[in-house]
């Protein structure tokens, strides 16, 4: 099956454009007849549910938290991109755009990318009339600093805290809809399923994650924004409560899943330090603006980092691409580091680690103006590792951080599902194969802000609706079906811990679909998962009931569905033979060792449909066209 897009007729430029105006629209008066539900309030969700309600529909929005200012999006600390060209620099709407095709390794889809870029200049407006605090020159204009990726300066930053302020934005204008009464919060509240009516999305069944109780919710469409499934990995940069469970579930009731192999790691990660942990602490990638990354230049040289003179290190980065230095892409950073670790150049007591050294800009800018930039980034590494990065370099290793995979939509951000909008990481669609810095949340507040009311309203206003209660026969399956696999769960009477399954499945991914991935290991892990699986459900042990607050009956249930997504994410990265961002495959890959595409089989989506548990997924593609970008072997040298 090959799926349809949705994308506009036209130039790319004009895309958006006319898809606005030629798309219907929902009557003032009309709106309030209508019940939107939002799944999740991080920046997507906030967003979105706070313009619905600006713009009259009645909003229920589901908050896994105690308060949504706790979502995940407070971890992008680095900045937002936009293409205002503020520094005169040579950036445009259209240079933002090729930086993030070229950037996602051309696998991403074309019109996306450029609403995107386009619409980049009105969030930053939003936030502003919001009252983030973003960094201002001295003469007042707001200030931008450079990511990687990019060779100009275009990422809007509010110290190392901007996804925090970036959310408190988006939650107090959400708020002020609840205020009102057209948001209807509803925290600590876990979706665990979703309800089809008729072919069409109408409802969820959350649980409340206080009383227990199973709680069904109807409306006329519903939006999924629920981040990413990077903790499936076990130790992440993700907050421990970010889960898989909600998409999988809706991928199991038709919803197809796009690229789950493209997995993002972040090259900037305070190390692992033991079995203690169960998640790991993002350095902004804005660091490496300022840092020189390095690693001795001789195979197992252990002395301290202030011993070793300039003359017998290597500044890898710098040295292999000198046009981007240390501001290459992730994907790329994130390898590198893998190679000289791999190759006994790595530093720290394990091995795994390589420096991010600040000396020459502390000399050349004075320790004042780097605590202005990133003090908060340092204090944090202070109190983690009892290290002084004013003073000794800073110690940092890849790990996971973003997925660029998620349900699969089309440009109406319209999953296979009618009336299943999905937003923000929890989609497919603007990343391609690696995300650039500093454009998560740039997606996440466009998807919500700017691109949902109008194509909501387009789906809303084309359709006909049958009016639907919690008491249709839908509802009762779907509240039955996951009363049962509560039971199920809680009736295992085991005796391993549900941590010691997760983490046991995080090592067979991290090993085996990590940072690198050949033939061999991923017919390992698909061998290894359905066997962890099955163990799981014969050892697992689940203390407590299901009638009211049980921590460890949550993440059981989220465990569950990483080792059914588990196996699905390893299956997609063994069909992609090609190498591409985030997916490195070993079997290809340039003599110099940088990431070979195979533009001739590859270049399309890989939307996956559910079958069961166990039973290989069904494969659909969505064929990508690149007529504004021509396909060509990224470069950063």
């Amino acid at each position: 099956m090959t799926l349809d897009a949705k994308v506009p007729s036209g130039p790319i430029a004009a895309k958006w454009d006319r898809a606005r105006f030629d798309y219907k629209l929902v009557n003032p008066a009309n709106r309030r007849k209508y019940t939107v539900i939002v799944v999740g309030t991080g920046l997507a969700g906030a967003s979105a549910a706070a313009s619905l309600g600006e713009l009259g529909y009645q909003v229920k929005a589901f908050c896994i938290h105690d308060s949504p200012r706790r979502a995940h999006s407070i971890a992008a600390q680095g900045g937002i991109n936009a293409a205002k060209n503020y520094q005169n620099d040579g950036d445009s709407a259209y240079r933002l755009f090729y930086d993030t095709i070229k950037g996602g390794d051309y696998r991403s889809r074309e019109a996306n990318v450029y609403r995107l870029a386009e619409l980049s200049v009105n969030i930053i407006d939003q936030c502003v009339a919001q009252g983030v605090p973003f960094a201002r020159e001295y003469g007042g204009l707001l200030n931008n600093r450079s990511f990687g990726g990019a060779q100009v300066e275009r990422t809007f930053y509010a110290r190392g805290q901007t996804g925090q302020q970036l959310l408190l934005g988006a939650y107090q204008s959400m708020m002020r809809q609840v205020d009102a009464g057209s948001v209807e919060l509803f925290p600590r509240r876990e979706m665990l399923d979703l309800v089809i009516v008729d072919g069409r999305a109408r409802g969820v069944i959350t649980r409340d994650l206080i009383t227990g109780e199973l709680e069904p919710h109807a409306g006329d469409a519903v939006l999924l924004c629920t981040g990413g499934y990077g903790t499936l990995y076990y130790l992440s940069t993700n907050a421990v409560n970010s889960n898989v469970t909600a998409a999988w579930r809706a991928h199991k009731r038709g919803a197809y899943f796009a690229n789950p192999c493209y997995t993002q790691i972040h090259p900037t990660c305070i190390p692992v330090s033991g079995d203690h942990q169960s998640k790991l602490t993002l350095m902004s990638e804005s660091l490496r603006n300022d840092g020189r990354v390095w690693v001795p230049k001789t195979q197992g040289d252990s002395r301290p980092p202030e011993q070793i003179p300039e003359s017998e290190r290597d500044y890898y980065l710098e040295r292999k691409y000198p046009s981007f230095g240390n501001l290459v892409p992730r994907d790329v950073a994130s390898r590198n580091a893998k190679q000289v670790c791999d190759d006994g150049r790595g530093v720290g007591e394990s091995g795994l680690s390589v420096y991010l050294d600040f000396a020459d800009a502390i000399t050349r800018l004075g320790a004042d103006a780097i605590r202005a930039k990133y003090g908060n980034l340092f204090d944090m590494y202070l109190r983690i590792t009892d290290e002084d990065p004013y003073k000794v370099p800073m110690r940092i290793y890849p790990a996971i951080h973003y997925t660029m995979g998620g349900l699969w939509v089309d440009y109406n951000l319209m999953s296979t599902i009618p009336g299943l909008h999905v937003l923000g990481e929890a989609n497919f669609s603007d990343h391609g194969a690696n995300r650039l810095g500093a454009s998560a949340l740039m997606q996440g507040l466009a998807d919500g802000y700017f691109v949902i009311p109008y194509t909501l309203a387009q789906y809303l206003a084309s359709t006909s609706f049958t009016p639907v209660t919690t008491g249709h026969d839908a509802f009762r399956e779907a509240t039955a079906s996951t009363q049962g696999r509560i039971d199920r769960l809680l009736a295992v009477k085991g005796n391993q811990t549900i941590r010691s399954f997760h983490r046991r499945l995080g090592r067979i991914m991290w090993d085996h679909v990590g940072m690198a991935r050949n033939d061999a290991g991923l017919r390992q892990a698909l061998q290894e998962i359905p066997a962890l699986r099955e163990e799981f459900w014969n050892a697992v042990s689940i203390p407590g009931s299901a009638d009211n607050l049980n921590q460890s009956l949550e993440h059981a249930g989220r465990v569950a569905d990483y080792l059914e997504f588990g196996e699905l994410l390893a299956a997609d990265a063994l069909h992609r033979t090609e190498s591409c961002g985030g997916h490195f495959r070993e079997e290809s890959q340039t003599p110099d060792g940088e990431a070979r595409r195979d533009d001739d089989r590859f270049t399309y989506v890989a939307a996956w449909e559910f079958t069961a548990v166990g039973t290989p997924s069904a494969l659909h593609k969505e064929p990508l066209a690149f007529e504004e970008v021509h396909l060509t072997q990224r470069s950063y040298t």
